[in-house]
């Protein structure tokens, strides 16, 4: 069964978007007259809540800061603003494409691979990234995006994978998830999907035991990408003959079958 399909999440595997993140947060709160700031550590901590309306909910919730009640009566909004300081800052630049992504894309794109996104990001904030990496057309490139509040249970639920598969009309034994995080990828693999995980820079320290295979990027042909860990693949760089070469091994050595059942 030759591939059909790459499944891409967005923040931190399309592109290192999380420091834009946290930056337009920061820059929103300063606007409103709060008096927070969430340095890359916290940050770091509050990425395991998927999401970043939820993000912020949780970080009222759970540190209660002075001036909570202020971000409550106008959420909307005060993440509006958010919004608009990342969009500026993506489409600045702020927000680079990881290793091998654009290449790996382009080659689907020219191959018939089919191309879909499954994240808890708003649609408005994937169609930002995708044009920035790849101009106007870029988000029509993909044949499903599913973002934001598709699914009503975000990542580690395997609800917006689903919904991917499913839109695509695809077997998961056919595709492949490309994820940053632990989150990401029991999503993913509870959906039956075997897993390329990359970790990202904020999150590094995630668990990536599940994952299929995990390397430190996609890499270049004249930049190789690092064996981290899980089952090897065996080219220097991800491009799609790999990927073929990868599913075909999962399939004889048994390692497909486990993905599966995780």
């Amino acid at each position: 069964m030759p591939l059909e399909a790459l499944i891409f999440d967005v923040d931190g595997t399309l592109a290192e978007t999380e420091e834009a993140h946290r930056r337009s947060f920061n820059e929103a709160f300063a606007a409103f007259g709060l008096d927070w700031s969430w340095d890359k550590e916290l940050y770091c901590e509050l990425l395991q809540v998927t999401g970043g309306k939820e993000r912020l909910q949780h970080y009222i919730e759970a540190w209660k800061p002075p001036g909570s009640e202020v971000v409550l009566a106008r959420f909307a909004e005060i993440y509006e603003a958010k919004s608009a300081r990342y969009a500026a800052l993506v489409k600045s630049g702020a927000a680079p494409a990881r290793p091998g992504v654009r290449r790996l894309i382009t080659e689907a794109h020219e191959r018939g691979v089919r191309l879909a996104i499954a994240t808890t990001s708003l649609r408005g904030s994937v169609d930002l990234v995708l044009r920035a990496m790849f101009g106007e057309e870029g988000p029509f490139w993909f044949a499903v995006i599913a973002a934001g509040d598709v699914v009503a249970h975000k990542k580690p639920a395997p609800d917006v994978y689903r919904f991917a598969l499913d839109t695509l009309g695809c077997d998961p034994g056919s595709c492949v998830a490309i994820e940053d995080s632990e989150n990401g990828i029991k999503a993913a693999r509870a959906a039956g999907l075997p897993v390329l995980a990359a970790p990202s820079y904020y999150l590094k320290g995630d668990d990536f035991s599940l994952a299929t295979s995990v390397l430190s990027d996609l890499g270049e042909p004249d930049r190789p990408c690092r064996q981290i860990g899980g089952l090897r693949f065996d080219r220097d760089f991800v491009d799609i003959v790999g990927l073929n070469a990868w599913l075909a091994r999962q399939r004889k050595s048994g390692a497909f079958a486990r993905a599966a059942s995780a």
